[in-house]
């Protein structure tokens, strides 16, 4: 229910009190007291301002007609349909369809304090604005990478040319190639930890003693040679080198490269005698469980791993209600089956922590079955406990792959619309060199 009179869209002469504006096309008949309201916004500037006063006026609108005392503005007719309503509620909402950065645009033109902006319009323009942002900073890493040849000197120049080589697949062929083989080479030396572990495929040593077989351990080799010269390169054509060395993937990089090398550097001390022979092959069993660092060396070459990084990242939330929920149903139902056991006497739930374990495999559905109730309560419990657990699982998981999907495609409209802003500026930069070429 409206509480004050609504902007009229109608033709002929405004009444006494009231003001005419034409925006884009569309007649509108404000009222005086109602833009009175916000005596700083343009309108309200115009309605005070003398008919007389060309020159205020002319700074105010567009055009302005004598006959009819109707000013034009040259402006987006849909956003003032949203930008009138702070006169009437305090308060705009930015429609569908609108977008929010040129929306605030015509709020600065009409002279309107972005604090009316309802809470959730705020929040859709943050996030636009954090979109604007991201297509800015990849605009500017393809900027960066079409500057490789205004270089000032041979070194920059080479720097530059590595850099996009080892970290800009898409860049030229042999930087794909190289991306190619970097990601082949982290797959096969996984394989080749796992396949060192088959006991038939291993071979003893002097003293009896089961080893990795020595083509497995060239392979290695090999591999870790590969990833080295990779780390080693992008370290030295990296033109930030500290933020480099402290990003989170290079750090992964660096821990999946050095177990291989204390590996070594223990293994030539133990037969030194520099160290004790029990402690080095203690500590090199110790450091061989870090090769599994290397399986993350897979995000740096896969879009979707990444992606799914970020979406777990957005997805806290739910994560956060899933293990709530999860922790309160083990705590209940793993002391109602203690409870519900006590009576009998070949029962496998000695205590209420030694129940957490058969609440967690019956609600996560594992089920291992080496502890399970024997009576009908608890099994009545169990049956209870794993529905409940199925529920909490499931709730959450829309949500997350919803994340999933929204952050997957916006990263992919992003890079288009870099690219897009990168033509345009190309475009420009030519039309201008035209221009002066002209003159």
């Amino acid at each position: 229910m409206w509480t004050v009179p609504r902007p009229n869209y109608r033709t002929g002469s405004c009444g006494e009190g009231e003001i005419a504006v034409n925006i884009g096309g569309v007649r509108v008949v404000l009222y005086g007291d109602v833009l009175n309201r916000y005596p700083d916004s343009r309108l309200a500037e115009l309605l005070n301002c003398s008919t007389q006063n060309h020159e205020g006026i002319s700074s105010l609108c567009d055009d302005f007609d004598p006959g009819t005392n109707e000013f034009y503005f040259d402006r987006d007719p849909d956003a003032f349909k949203c930008i009138v309503d702070v006169y009437y509620f305090n308060e705009i909402h930015i429609k569908p369809g609108i977008c929010p950065i040129c929306f605030i645009k015509e709020m600065e033109f009409w002279k309107i304090d972005q604090a009316v902006l309802d809470e959730c319009c705020k929040s859709y323009l943050s996030e636009k604005e954090e979109e604007l942002t991201e297509i800015a900073n990849k605009v500017k890493v393809i900027l960066e990478d079409l500057e490789t040849d205004r270089c000032v000197t041979c070194t920059q120049r080479c720097q530059r040319f590595l850099w996009r080589l080892m970290e800009k697949p898409g860049s030229s062929r042999p930087a794909r190639v190289i991306a190619i083989a970097s990601f082949l080479s982290v797959l096969v030396s996984a394989v080749v930890m796992c396949v060192g572990t088959i006991p038939e495929l291993q071979v003893a040593d002097a003293e009896g003693k089961l080893m990795e077989h020595p083509t497995l351990d060239a392979i290695e080799t090999a591999c870790m040679s590969w990833f080295t010269a990779e780390y080693l390169l992008r370290l030295a054509s990296s033109p930030h080198k500290l933020h480099f060395v402290l990003s989170f993937m290079n750090l992964v990089d660096f821990m999946a490269i050095v177990p291989f090398y204390v590996v070594l550097s223990l293994t030539y001390f133990g037969t030194t005698s520099l160290m004790e022979l029990t402690n080095v092959q203690q500590a090199v069993q110790a450091l061989r469980i870090m090769r599994i660092a290397r399986i993350f060396k897979l995000a740096r070459h896969s879009v979707g791993l990444q992606t799914l990084t970020f979406a777990l990242k957005r997805s806290l939330k739910e994560l956060g209600l899933l293990l709530m929920y999860m922790g309160v149903g083990i705590f209940v139902f793993s002391a109602l089956a203690y409870t519900m056991e006590q009576s009998h006497p070949e029962t496998l739930f000695r205590s209420i922590p030694q129940s957490f374990w058969w609440a967690i495999i019956t609600m996560t559905t594992v089920g291992y079955g080496d502890i399970y109730p024997k009576t009908t309560l608890g099994k009545c419990n169990a049956a209870l406990s794993f529905l409940c657990g199925v529920i909490a699982i499931a709730l959450p998981i829309h949500p997350i792959i919803n994340n999933f999907v929204v952050y997957y495609n916006k990263q992919k409209v992003l890079e288009t619309s870099a690219k897009h802003e990168v033509e345009l500026m190309e475009l420009k930069s030519g039309r201008d060199v035209r221009r002066n070429s002209r003159d």
